[in-house]
Formats: C-alpha cells, structure tokens, sequence
C-alpha cells in the first residue's frame, strides 16, 4: 500500500509521469519491430522536425483546458494566419510586419472565441465549433481557391535550417523550445499560472478571491489561436506552400495530447511539459506504425485508443488517489 500511494503521489504531482513511461515503451517496441532504424539519427530528425507544429498547438490547447475552457478552431486558425501572411507578403507588406499582423488576427479570434462564450453563456465546445467553419472558409475564399506562392526572399532559414549537432533539429525546434519554456514558466512561476489552475479548477472560489476570471480565460483563449497561427506558419515555411488544408483534424490531436499529457477534462490540472509528452507520443506512433510497415489507417485507431484509455486511467488514478488520501 505504501508502494501504491508513494507512486500515486508522484502521479498526483506530475500526471505527465505516465505519458513518459508509456513513451519510452513505446520507442522500444519501434525499435524492435523497425529492425533499429527508430532510433536512428535521420528518423530522429523527422520526427524532432514536424513535432513543433503539433506540440505548439498542445501547449495552446492544454493551457486553455487547464482555464476550465476547449478550443476546436485551432486547426483553422492554423491554416488562416500563414494564408493570411502569405497573401500580405504577395502585396509587398514584409515578412515580420506581415507575421505580426497574422498574430493579432489569431489573437482577435481568440478574444472573439472569449467573448462569445462568457458573454453568452455558451460552450466554448459550441463557440469554437461555429469558428472552426468561420476560419475555415475565410481561409479558402482569401486564398482565391489556389494556395499563394511565397516570395523566395523570405527568411524561411530561420525555421526550417537544420542545426545542432549533425543537423538533428530544424530552427523550429529551438522556436518550439524557447515557447514551451516560456509557457511552462508562466504557468509554475507566476501568478498568472496559479490564477489560470483556480480559474480551471473552481472557477467561483477564482472569482471570490478576486481573481479576474473572464481576463483570464479570455487570455488564454487568445494564447491558444496565436501558438496555433504560428505553429501552422511553421509548416507552411517548411512546406513552402500555404495549402488551405493544413491543419484538418488537427484540434484532435491536440485535445489528445493535452489528454494523454495528464490534462484533465474539467480543468485545473495539466502541464506544458505533459502537453509536449503527449504531442511527442502521437508523433512517434505515426512514425512508429509507418517503419513497422503498419498500414497507415491504424493510426487514427491508435490515437483514439490510446486517449480513451488515458481518460479512464487519469479517472481510475485520480479517485484511487482520493480514496486513500494520497494528497495528505
């Protein structure tokens, strides 16, 4: 019983524990089936070069689960600003002022999302459901029905170069570093943070102790279409094209990662680094099942899966915690 409650203290405090036990299996079992080309250095930097573009958005997604709020727009979002960056630099706007000004368009819809749903009362589900349509179709009517071709003068290095030793990472990996770090410190060392986590976890003792509750998840709302928008700018310079389809599906994957990461459904708890562990597991499972010679098909079957059974296995832990007390 004591191994049981030491272990489930441990899981009380870092649910993104059981994330990364489940991920280590899982590059052995790769690494196995793929014959040892898993592991190895130029799989490792495919994997490393896509993983920013899912773990931005699972770190917008987790935050704003953790503010007691869902967001199902981001995958639009994620296709409208590069789409908008690349109509403005087509129209010699250059490209810091023209991705700056695709930031305040995610952060406009964020608030909007925000707004909409204290306002009214309305699900952030429902809110953000409506502009996933919204962002969607806006970024195909803008993009005139054929994806913009980016000007070659762009300084597209600056996110797609390969550095470190033996060029394992693409410079969106340091992007995505220098992000989560950032996001990961807002939300342990400061008060932003814990007013986030009360927001999330009871939001009327939050407002009773007078912590601005709406200013909260507002912001939350428009850190999470921003991450999303420069997340899919991340991809559009690595493909060299903003296709009006990028991002489909991809607030699943998302709300999967924030899930799998120790992100709980009804807020309050969750980390950044659960959110980067869950978007890494998804990441390496595609990868995984396509050097295991795996149909591809099984992928979404294994995600869905896996978010399953980390819902009920969160759910299992978290009352087995509280039925012998782990938390004193």
């Amino acid at each position: 019983m004591t191994v049981l409650k030491n272990l489930l203290k441990i899981y009380m405090e870092k649910p993104e524990v059981a994330g990364v036990v489940l991920l280590i299996l899982l590059a052995i079992v790769f690494q196995i089936r793929s014959d040892g080309v898993f592991l190895n250095t130029e799989n490792i930097r495919g994997v490393m070069g896509i993983l920013p573009e899912v773990g931005l958005v699972a770190i917008g997604v987790t935050i704003l689960m953790i503010c007691g709020e869902f967001d199902l727009s981001v995958g639009s979002v994620f296709a409208l600003m590069p789409m908008s960056v690349a109509i403005m630099l087509n129209n010699g706007i250059p490209f810091w002022p023209a991705v700056l000004i695709g930031l305040v368009i995610c952060a406009v819809i964020g608030f909007t999302n925000g707004l909409i749903t204290l306002r009214f009362s309305i699900p952030s589900f429902i809110t953000t459901l409506g502009m996933l349509f919204l962002a969607r179709s806006l970024t195909v009517v803008i993009s005139g029905g054929f994806p913009p071709l980016l000007p070659v003068d762009i300084p597209s290095a600056m996110f797609t170069q390969y550095v470190g030793p033996g060029g394992l990472f693409r410079m969106s990996f340091i992007w995505f570093l220098v992000i989560a770090m950032l996001a990961a410190g807002l939300m342990s060392l400061t008060n932003v943070g814990n007013w986030i986590r009360a927001t999330g976890g009871f939001q009327e003792a939050a407002a009773s102790m007078g912590i601005p509750v709406n200013r909260v998840k507002i912001g939350c709302f428009m850190l999470c279409s921003m991450l999303a928008g420069f997340a899919g700018l991340i991809q559009v310079l690595r493909l060299g094209s903003p296709l009006p389809s990028i991002g489909e599906g991809l607030e699943l994957q998302a709300v999967a990662a924030a899930v799998i990461g120790g992100a709980a459904l009804t807020g309050g708890i969750g980390t950044v680094t659960g959110a980067i562990v869950g978007a890494l597991l998804i990441r390496v499972i595609d990868n995984g099942l396509v050097l295991s010679q795996v149909d591809a098909n099984w992928f979404k079957f294994a995600v869905g899966g896996l978010l399953i059974l980390a819902v009920i296995g969160n759910s299992w832990l978290r009352r087995t915690a509280r039925r012998i007390k782990v938390e004193s």
